[in-house]
């Protein structure tokens, strides 16, 4: 397996807002058919977020899942990561909901409170059909997302009992920390999945330097005890993937960390990220892991044992 690179592909977020990109999925049929084809194109994980279908604001009821959940799981083997992120606006308990409920074989997990600037994105995108969408990014100029050792506790003792491993989401050092603490303290199991972020305003830069920052913490704190993945935002996207890929990392891309496929050109699909870093990849000589290999590596529980 040494070989083989796991592709996770993000398909909507919370962070972007339909007024951005058409091609954003919203409703419950395009996040499954989103999901379907970054999975048909290589992705052997599938990382989801649910959103209202008539104005695109994040939706982190469980009912909202349970459409797109059912249509992915009959027509794919694909690995389902259901987001613990939600929106930054949210409270834990309510970000908890959906993979409490639904039982993924994967739930994403913020390793640490932070300042979340969204509001760059107001200089790019001027234009809003939906109120909620300017007011949500203007107020990120005073938003702290909060994840505290007791709301990352609370997600652990809620979710450890359903079976479900993590993506570890971890935007800086002090985040690789906070998971070496619950890893010492036994609240956490090897192999870990531990996806380092790039390039997010409030987080760790994108400079290469700042990859291997994170790269020789995470060797230093957990050695042979976790599977590295990364993610760079908007146009740090592929090339975080690339360097990611090129020194053994796992990768992930989608609409939720970057809405481009180049210098100004919207990817019209997830897929199509998909099948840019897969090139990426495979150009290195490297091979992609398909979901069963992924589940081998993460030591995941099967599809057959999620709750949907």
């Amino acid at each position: 397996m040494q070989n083989k690179v796991i592709i996770t592909c993000a398909v909507t977020g919370s962070i972007h807002t339909p007024s951005m990109s058409p091609y954003l999925p919203v409703t419950a049929s395009e996040i499954a058919d989103a999901a379907l084809g970054a999975a048909e194109a290589g992705a052997a994980i599938v990382h989801l977020h649910a959103r209202n279908p008539e104005d695109g604001r994040p939706d982190q009821s469980p009912e909202a899942f349970e459409p797109f959940l059912r249509v992915i799981k009959q027509r794919s083997d694909v690995v389902v990561n259901l987001t613990t992120g939600g929106s930054p606006y949210m409270s834990v308990e309510e970000r908890i909901r959906p993979a409490a409920v639904w039982k993924p074989e994967v739930a994403s997990l913020n390793m640490g409170s932070m300042n979340f600037g969204l509001f760059p994105m107001l200089n790019r995108f001027k234009t809003f059909r939906h109120s909620w969408e300017p007011e949500m990014l203007e107020g990120s100029h005073d938003l702290v997302f909060r994840n505290s050792f007791k709301d990352i506790r609370y997600a652990l003792e809620t979710l450890n009992k359903t079976g479900t491993r993590y993506e570890f989401e971890c935007y800086d050092t002090s985040h690789l920390h906070n998971l070496h603490y619950f890893y010492t303290e036994g609240l956490v199991q090897a192999p870990l999945f531990i996806q380092t972020v790039f390039g997010l305003l409030g987080g760790i830069g994108p400079h290469p330097e700042e990859v291997l920052h994170m790269k020789r913490t995470a060797d230093r704190l957990f050695g042979d005890a976790y599977h590295w993945s990364l993610l760079g935002a908007g146009r740090s996207q592929m090339p975080i993937a690339a360097m990611g890929a090129a020194m053994g990392g796992n990768v992930r891309v989608g609409l939720e960390d970057s809405l481009w496929a180049g210098k100004g050109k919207l990817a019209e699909s997830n897929a199509a990220q998909v099948r840019q870093v897969r090139q990426i990849v495979e150009g290195l000589g490297l091979e992609i892991a398909t979901p069963d290999e992924a589940r081998a590596i993460l030591a995941l529980k099967g599809g057959d044992n999620v709750a949907f």
